[in-house]
This record gives structure tokens, C-alpha cells and sequence, in this order.
């Protein structure tokens, strides 16, 4: 039996427009496109492949209550498996996975940062893509943080190479990693406001000269009923 079950899917929220930001003029000419923001289901075991292997052998490693308290859900999804985990056990839930040695997911590729504003107590979400050299197989966490409490710890303790991608994440997301050695921005300017990459960042920019022509900002530009 697949775990993977076509339309098993959880409704987060309703996204109008192409972008989803309503503090600035629609300049995409979508501004009447209304799209449901879906998310995979948590999935039931067996989850084929070796997936089993992986989930059975962590809850092994963190013990079966502990298990429940530390990971919210399991989604098989496209071929690939996700461990959703709550933020105050990541930590240990990272070390366990490079540690065991019947897991050894030793190679941290980065982190994304995902913004579902209408996922209320669940805004913000990190995503960690993990990898076993020792045993060719692939894992991602992911954890979920409010967006009025946006921190996390950092998982730098575990993977020294999130350093960067953990600046990039709190740069454009807003997502505070707490204990990283040196949390500033990476993209954007020291003084810059905001965050750039979230789903409610204003659409408007600063004008630009470009060969003798200038370029409104982008709410500027043109704007659709």
C-alpha cells in the first residue's frame, strides 16, 4: 500500500492575484486570479521505498513517545519524503539523523524559507535538504514557525554549511535562527526594511536609470482594475 494517495492534500489558504501582496498595485494583470494554496497531507505507513527504513529507525533513536513529540507529520509526496518537525526538538532531531549510524544523513545541502500567510501559527517554514553519502538516500525537515514569534534554532551547531544559507533564509524571510554565529543580511543592504521574498512584501521599488531612460518603480508601471 502506497502512502502516497492522490488528493490527499490540507487547504492553507486562498492567494488573489499573482503574487499575493495587497499593499501596492497589481502591475501583473492578475489581479482577479484567486488560487488555493494547497499542502501535502501527513501520510500513513508503509511509505515504500526507504522511506520505512528512515522514519523506523528514528523513532527507534528518539524513542517512541519522544518520536510524537518531536515530529508533527510524515509526507510522502512525489517521490520524496518530508519529516516535519517541531522547532524546539529540531536540534536534536538533526543530530540523530547525522549521528546513527543506520541513518548518517551527514550532508546538509541548505535551507529554503517558504511564506503561507494565511497559515495562521504556521507562516513561516524552513526547509533543510538532507543527504546520506553513506547511504545514497535523500530527507528533508522542515519546521514551521509563527510569524509573530519568527525564530527557530539554528542548525549550524549540526550543519556548519546552513551558515550562508541560513543568511539568505532570514534576509529574505524574516526567519530568525537563533544561536547562528553571525545572523546578518546577505542579499540585501544592512539598512534594507523588510524582507523581499515574503508573500505580503510590497510590490513597489525605487525608480532606475537605465541608458538615459527612467524606469518607474514596479507598482508604478501600469496597474489593472
Amino acid at each position: 500500500m502506497s502512502a502516497n494517495t492522490p488528493g490527499d492534500r490540507e487547504i492553507i489558504g486562498r492567494r488573489r492575484g499573482m503574487f499575493g501582496a495587497r499593499d501596492s498595485g497589481d502591475t501583473s494583470g492578475y489581479g482577479r486570479l484567486v488560487r488555493t494554496v494547497e499542502a501535502p497531507a501527513g501520510s500513513t505507513g508503509p511509505y515504500g521505498s526507504y522511506f520505512d527504513d528512515v522514519i523506523d529507525r528514528l523513532r527507534e533513536v528518539l524513542g517512541g513517545t519522544d518520536f510524537q513529540h518531536a515530529i508533527e507529520k510524515v509526507v510522502v509526496a512525489a517521490g520524496e519524503l518530508t519529516v516535519h518537525v517541531r522547532r524546539e526538538r529540531v536540534l536534536e532531531v538533526a543530530r540523530a539523523l547525522r549521528d546513527d549510524a543506520a541513518l548518517r544523513f551527514e550532508l546538509c545541502l541548505g535551507v529554503n524559507g517558504v511564506h503561507y500567510p494565511e497559515d495562521e501559527g504556521r507562516e513561516l517554514h524552513a526547509a533543510y535538504q538532507l543527504r546520506s553519502i553513506t547511504h545514497t538516500r535523500r530527507l528533508r525537515i522542515e519546521v514551521s514557525i509563527p510569524d509573530d514569534d519568527p525564530h527557530m534554532p539554528s542548525l549550524y551547531p549540526v550543519y556548519p554549511t546552513t551558515d550562508w544559507h541560513e543568511r539568505e533564509t532570514y534576509d529574505l524571510f524574516g526567519i530568525i535562527f537563533d544561536g547562528h554565529p553571525s545572523l546578518t543580511r546577505i542579499m540585501m543592504p544592512d539598512d534594507w526594511r523588510g524582507h523581499p521574498q515574503r508573500k505580503d512584501y510590497p510590490l513597489g521599488g525605487i525608480p532606475v536609470e537605465y541608458k538615459g531612460a527612467r524606469i518607474p518603480a514596479p507598482d508604478q508601471r501600469r496597474t489593472y482594475g
